[in-house]
């Protein structure tokens, strides 16, 4: 039988980040200042919209089915997080691919759909997606816990860098539209929101009220649940990808929340409850059951 790591009950912290802290109350002249602030995002992200022509944004919109079902407000706001993305966030095409604007929204919407109700400071500290047209291997440098260097050479489909870029296969992408709980980019960006704390280990930084010993139990019974069914040869009702580490079940549970939350919340209610809490969101209430 494989050997899987466990959930852990505290999140790696590198110094100088708390996780699960909201910031205190603000004074009035705080206040004041958060008004502005919103004001001037709201100039800047109307500006950012209409940088793109109403026709790329439906053509990217119809697309993407995991966004049915979203009201107005939401679908302003994701619209707004996905112009604001690209004006951040740098989309660097390798190997001859050549995306159109359609294309490059529908890379943003997807990106953006995780923190519709978190914002784009969660994804401070990096600025560039890198799409290649198949999959591809990286070819570089890794370090064991041993300490032991080697050259890794998998192919891959995405990756996600800690404190580097997104890298994803444009293939991929374009197979990860339809709601079958396989989405490259909300995979490739669910690490990116662990890393917010260290390694991709499944353990995010958590929101005030958010319990840590609860979300290593959830999702560690969950994950233990699906590696068991893989070493048994089962069939697994999310991608059996996420028996590798806590830090892919997170992935994968991701990609299923957003895309076939039905089947996520049946399998693994108490894993589907803290990512609704997480992200601030419940699929199952705005998509129909596939």
């Amino acid at each position: 039988m494989a050997h899987h790591e466990t959930f852990l009950a505290r999140p790696s912290v590198p110094s100088g980040i708390v996780p699960g802290r909201d910031p205190p109350p603000p004074t009035a002249a705080g206040a004041v200042i958060q008004q502005l602030a919103r004001w001037w995002h709201n100039r800047g992200a109307t500006k950012a919209v209409a940088r793109y022509p109403e026709a790329a944004w439906e053509h990217a919109w119809g697309g993407l089915p995991l966004l049915g079902g979203l009201d107005p407000t939401q679908a302003g706001e994701l619209r707004a997080l996905a112009a604001l993305f690209l004006e951040r966030k740098a989309i660097e095409e390798v190997k001859g691919v050549r995306l159109s604007v359609p294309e490059r929204l529908t890379i943003a919407l997807q990106a953006c759909l995780p923190i519709l109700n978190l914002g784009l400071g969660w994804y401070r500290g990096w600025y560039a997606i890198i799409v290649y047209p198949q999959e591809f291997v990286p070819e570089r440098e890794r370090v064991d816990a041993d300490g032991v260097v080697w050259i890794e050479s998998e192919v891959k489909s995405g990756e996600a860098w800690e404190q580097g870029p997104v890298i994803l296969s444009w293939a991929d992408v374009e197979s990860g539209t339809e709601r079958d709980g396989y989405n490259v980019v909300i995979h490739e960006l669910a690490h990116k929101l662990d890393m917010r704390n260290g390694d991709a280990n499944g353990h995010p930084p958590l929101h005030a009220g958010m319990s840590d010993a609860a979300w290593a139990r959830d999702l560690g019974t969950a994950y233990a649940d699906l590696s068991r069914r893989v070493d048994r040869g089962e069939e697994t009702p999310i991608d059996p990808y996420g028996a590798e580490s806590p830090g892919e079940f997170f992935a994968v549970c991701s990609e299923t929340f957003f895309e076939l939350p039905h089947l996520l919340r049946e399998e693994y209610p108490g894993a589907y409850a803290q990512l609704a809490t997480f992200y601030r969101q419940d699929p199952a209430q705005r998509l129909e059951p596939i």
